[in-house]
């Protein structure tokens, strides 16, 4: 099966406040933190791959079962070295997975297809109505400053807190709540916005509430509809 193995079940663009989010229900919304990738800017990681491998070895690559590349983008982002996730590959999936991976990891920039449309312009609506803004990503530390230069919305955030920096990731309760004592803020007044549900289960698991991204339109109607002071998709006929 292609994509995150263990997904959980979750309906998107809703706002999402289960377990110990559950006490920040009505409170006001103070400060929204991002996930970067498929939420501020496009990642696809089989589009590294297309100037060297076929469709069907890109399809079998975004496979976990059979190529292992997940169970390695964990461990770089958790801070692990390429080479020891490879090593692991190797063993488990053969050599030929781990010569595509290791390609893969050579072009990381190739998988970055641009930014999610209307992410710089959201960012800067919600700084202009003095609501905080910040990432959490999970990514490879040696990577993302260049993914940071690329990317004028990441340089716009207040502040971030990145997994391969601080050898710990999403959907890891220590990490939110490293990330809220960072960026000074409180958990019952934020809102987190990833595109994966099991980030957002670990998000209420530290007591902030989620919203599942698929689309900029409804991501910003739903931050309205918490009371947040952004214009409006205004149609014109």
């Amino acid at each position: 099966m292609q994509g995150y193995p263990g997904e959980p079940d979750m309906r998107y663009d809703l706002l999402q406040a289960e377990g110990n989010a559950a006490q920040a229900q009505g409170r006001p919304v103070t400060d929204v933190i991002f996930d970067f990738g498929n939420v501020l800017l496009n990642w696809d990681p089989g589009a590294a791959l297309v100037p060297r491998y076929d469709r069907d070895t890109i399809a079998r690559f975004l496979d976990n079962e059979i190529s292992g590349f997940y169970d390695v983008d964990d461990m770089v982002d958790e801070g692990g070295s390429v080479d020891d996730a490879l090593a692991m590959v190797r063993e488990q999936h053969g050599e030929q997975w781990a010569e595509v991976i290791r390609y893969y990891y050579d072009h990381t920039q190739d998988s970055l297809a641009g930014p999610i449309p209307g992410a710089r312009m959201l960012i800067r609506d919600l700084k202009d109505a003095g609501i905080g803004v910040w990432g959490l990503s999970n990514w490879q530390k040696e990577s993302f400053p260049q993914a940071e230069q690329q990317f004028a919305a990441l340089r716009e955030l207040d502040g971030k807190v990145i997994s391969g920096l601080v050898s710990m990731r999403k959907p890891q309760r220590r990490i939110y709540e490293l990330a809220l004592s960072t960026f000074g803020i409180d958990a019952c007044t934020s809102v987190f916005v990833d595109d994966k549900a099991m980030n957002i289960v670990g998000a209420n698991e530290a007591g902030i509430r989620g919203i599942r991204f698929s689309d900029p339109y409804r991501l910003r109607a739903v931050l309205i509809d918490l009371g947040l002071d952004i214009p409006a998709i205004a149609s014109v006929q």
